[in-house]
């Protein structure tokens, strides 16, 4: 990757290089994390096209947030390389190009939604006149701009958060468990706004340990124990596990994974 005068990355060529999908999105080479004896994430590898929905199951504990962690730069690997639009992380100028939904709501309670997603915004060096106000819109809590984040339902600070992780249009979107706690009807939005947003041009990695969402997403990757074991669609998962049901994959998956006694 190129430098600049200044000393800082030039991310211009990784962007391109990507969009002409002459490179991935997204890519995890032998990524590792322990804590102490535990392997969190257990030498993952894996490369994401641009423009795509990648669903990242598995149950709790299978290491997916952490994983993600590693992906958006929070956190250091123990060994191993994550690298998103062709930049190593961790990577300050790449963070603008990242969006993070948190499992938990990433979002300040004594601030309005509008105020919320405004703070954002400024972080991630958004000018944009009524860029809040838009991905407000998208989320429809326009209604709700002037309310406490605080006074907000639990359904609503899922969509607000989800509006402060897209105020800046990036390019890829990290999703952890985005619609946890959601009823039905605002599941549905999501995933609309989600395939909106890949149709575009965003990839969109989200992790969920509710196989029902599995079939929404272009290609799945199945977690357990800080591994990845399984890697394809919904439907070539089926057909290698010889099951019409994905949730019997992932499980004829895991056994394969178990060691022969």
């Amino acid at each position: 990757m190129r430098k600049s005068p200044t000393g800082e990355s030039t991310l211009l060529v990784d962007m391109q290089t990507v969009a002409m999908g002459l490179a991935p999105a997204v890519q995890a080479i032998d990524l590792r994390k322990s804590f102490g004896e535990i392997h969190a994430v257990d030498g993952v590898s894996f490369e994401l096209t641009a423009g795509r929905i990648y669903g990242l199951m598995g149950p709790n504990g299978s290491g997916k947030t952490t994983l993600i962690r590693m992906l958006t730069g929070l956190g250091r690997p123990t060994s191993g390389e994550a690298r998103v639009l062709g930049v190593q992380m961790p990577s300050r100028p790449n963070l603008a190009r990242i969006g993070y939904m948190t499992q938990s709501d990433g979002i300040y309670p004594e601030l309005t939604a509008s105020e919320n997603v405004r703070f954002f915004a400024a972080m991630y060096g958004v000018r944009e006149s009524g860029a809040a106000e838009a991905a407000l819109a998208v989320v429809e809590l326009s209604d709700r701009a002037g309310t406490l984040a605080s006074e907000l339902s639990g359904g609503l600070r899922r969509r607000l958060s989800l509006a402060c992780a897209l105020v800046h249009r990036p390019p890829v979107l990290f999703l952890d468990e985005p619609t946890v706690g959601v009823d039905p009807a605002l599941r549905v939005q999501f995933w609309a706004h989600f395939h909106e947003l890949a149709r575009d041009g965003t990839t969109l990695v989200v992790s969920s340990h509710v196989m029902d969402e599995a079939d929404r997403c272009d290609e799945l990757l199945f977690m357990r124990g800080g591994r990845v074991i399984a890697q394809g669609s919904g439907q070539d998962l089926r057909v290698r596990a010889g099951t019409t049901d994905l949730e019997q994959a992932f499980l004829r998956f895991s056994a394969d994974q178990e060691p022969a006694t």
